[in-house]
């Protein structure tokens, strides 16, 4: 009985034992046990070059405009310089079909013609309404004059109804003058009116043929001074034609300035974050492959647009100012290939996109420890095609956690990550590109 006794005291001791050691153990034990299958990064120091591409084509920072001339349009083209050409100053180089003007000419001398004629006709005929007036108006004052003078007064001569006629026709005859007089002031001022309106269509006919004559004479522009003759392209590419109308003022085309360069050129609305005036650059003209030329960033616009109507991809314009300009080389409206650099760092902490989480809005990453996996709050920066710039809150030689060490292999995540700046798409050859040291 006592034996038995003490195996069962000393088989309690020895569980006692075991769960006084499982629970020292476990003290030591990492905080989540589904991790440890997770696969881990260990974090180093990198460089990095963050840098995008970008096409378009040259442009002289200077240019002379050649415009149609002012003048009553439309212009209608009849010659024009080859493009790219070498002019010299005062050589002609477009020329506008005279059709137009020479028939707004004739046009207008009709004009001219009918309007003199029909100012002589209304002179005419208010002269001749003016004297016919004039002699109504003296035949009224001679009818007057005889009435006054055979006026019938003497009573004991004449019967009541022969005075009374007699003071009547005296009084018409007056009348009479009085409204002759009258039609005939009344007449001159209608007929100056009248005049002087149809002389303003003389004017109107004259000024017209002024302008016809001034625009025949300026048919033909020429340049203002020697260099390379670049005509004006529209938006699909396309230079002004023979028999294209143009208006007054139109620019046409231009002689640039050779001497000074600079680059347009247009980056993807997907890659322009950080685009800023003064970052580096570098050119390289399609024609002369591998010399490149150093710029920076002139001016970046500040709404993106379609290159091409009714297409979806929206491109920034950026104009890159050269550091130095070869002639030789370089001829406004060649193809450039350009690297716009938007970030360089040394010893950037660099982690995966799958290493960072989101805890109830914070951004965290699980760095491993003694006791396993421990959620550490990281201040995220530049982000690339599949790494986070990690600006603090982890440091060199940090081993994380490439899943959620707190799940087990497999299961999904509830809430994923939402980065700010989602991974830069390339669509039509685009693309930031990632240089990685």
């Amino acid at each position: 009985m006592k034996e038995a006794k003490g195996r069962a005291f000393r088989l309690g001791l020895g569980v006692a034992a075991a769960v006084a050691l499982l629970i020292a153990l476990g003290a030591f034990l990492p905080l989540s046990r589904p991790g440890a299958d997770v696969p881990t990064v260990r974090i180093e120091p990198a460089d990095l070059v963050r840098s995008v591409p970008a096409q378009g084509d040259l442009r002289a920072v200077h240019a002379t405009p050649i415009s149609v001339p002012m003048g009553q349009g439309p212009f209608r083209i009849g010659w024009l310089a080859q493009d790219g050409s070498l002019v010299k100053a005062g050589d002609v180089v477009i020329r506008f079909d005279p059709s137009a003007l020479e028939k707004r000419l004739i046009d207008a001398q009709d004009d001219l013609r009918s309007a003199r004629l029909e100012m002589e006709k209304e002179q005419l005929s208010g002269l001749s309404e003016v004297r016919k007036l004039e002699k109504d108006a003296a035949m009224a004052r001679v009818e007057l004059e005889q009435a006054s003078h055979f006026q019938k007064k003497d009573a004991e001569i004449f019967s009541r109804s022969e005075i009374i006629e007699s003071d009547i026709d005296q009084k018409l005859a007056q009348e009479k003058e009085t409204h002759a007089e009258a039609s005939q002031h009344t007449h001159e001022k209608l007929t100056g009116t009248e005049v002087a309106l149809l002389q303003i269509k003389v004017r109107q006919a004259e000024a017209k043929i002024q302008q016809a004559r001034a625009g025949l004479q300026a048919l033909s522009v020429t340049a203002p001074h020697d260099g390379v003759l670049i005509l004006k392209r529209n938006w699909r590419g396309d230079t002004t034609r023979v028999g294209d109308n143009v208006w007054n003022g139109q620019p046409l085309a231009e002689i640039p300035d050779l001497s000074t360069m600079q680059a347009e050129v247009y980056v993807l609305e997907a890659d322009a974050g950080g685009l800023k005036v003064g970052k580096p650059a570098t050119v390289t003209v399609e024609s002369a492959p591998g010399v490149t030329y150093p710029a920076k960033i002139k001016r970046v616009d500040t709404l993106a647009k379609p290159r091409i109507p009714g297409s979806p991809v929206q491109y920034f314009a950026v104009t890159l100012a050269l550091d130095k300009t070869d002639p030789k080389v370089m001829k406004p409206g060649q193809r450039v290939q350009a690297t716009l650099l938007l970030d360089q760092r040394k010893d950037a902490l660099m982690v995966p996109r799958q290493a960072v989480f989101d805890r109830e809005g914070r951004s965290v990453v699980y760095r491993k420890g003694a006791r396993g996996f421990e959620p550490v709050e990281v201040k995220l920066g530049t982000s690339t095609m599949g790494r986070i710039v990690v600006e603090s809150g982890i440091s060199r030689g940090d081993v994380l956690a490439l899943r959620d060490p707190t799940r087990p292999a497999g299961t999904p995540e509830v809430k994923p990550k939402k980065l700010s700046a989602p991974p830069p798409r390339a669509p039509q050859g685009g693309g930031i590109m990632i240089t990685i040291g």
